[in-house]
C-alpha cells in the first residue's frame, strides 16, 4: 500500500521518473498474491490501485535502494538483522517517523481491525509519505 501512496504524491509532482519503488515484506508468507482484497477495496476509494504482487526482502535489497522502509518494530528488528554494515543500518527507517499529523509509533497490520483498520493505515500512510517525500526531496 505505501507504494501506492508514494508513487501518487511522485506523479502528482511530476517527479515519478526519478525513483524506483519497490515493496517487500519480511516473512514472505504471500508471495506473488496481491494485496489482500480489502486493502485494495479502500485504496481503490481513495484513489490507488494497488497491482504490486508480495515478495519478500531480500540481503540484495541493500544493494538496490537508499531508503528501507518499514512498518513496525518486528519489521526493523528484521531487517536490521540482515544489515550486514553501518551504511546498511543507516538506510532502514521506521514509516511513522515521517508523519507529521499523526504521532502513531507503529503502521498497525490492518487485517483484524475491522473496516477502520484500513482507513486508519491509509491514513498514516497518506502523511508519512508526504513527510517521506520532503525528507527525500532534501537529501536528493
Amino acid at each position: 500500500m505505501a507504494e501506492g501512496v508514494f508513487l501518487s504524491i511522485l506523479e502528482r509532482k511530476g517527479q515519478s521518473s526519478d525513483f524506483i519503488i519497490d515493496s517487500a515484506g519480511t516473512l514472505g508468507a504471500h508471495i506473488g498474491e496481491l494485496a489482500d482484497r480489502r486493502m485494495r477495496f479502500f485504496a481503490e476509494k481513495r484513489g490507488y490501485t494497488l497491482t504490486h504482487r508480495s515478495r519478500k526482502f531480500t540481503r540484495a535489497d541493500f544493494g538496490k535502494f537508499d531508503w528501507i522502509i518499514v512498518m513496525d518494530d518486528r519489521n526493523f528488528d528484521d531487517v536490521k538483522s540482515m544489515a550486514m554494515t553501518s551504511e546498511e543500518v543507516s538506510k532502514i527507517h521506521r514509516m511513522v517517523d515521517f508523519c507529521h499529523k499523526s504521532d502513531a509509533t507503529y503502521v498497525p497490520d490492518p487485517y483484524y481491525g475491522g473496516d477502520q483498520g484500513f482507513e486508519n493505515v491509509i491514513d498514516l500512510l497518506e502523511d508519512a509519505c508526504e513527510g517521506l517525500f520532503s525528507e527525500v526531496r532534501g537529501k536528493k
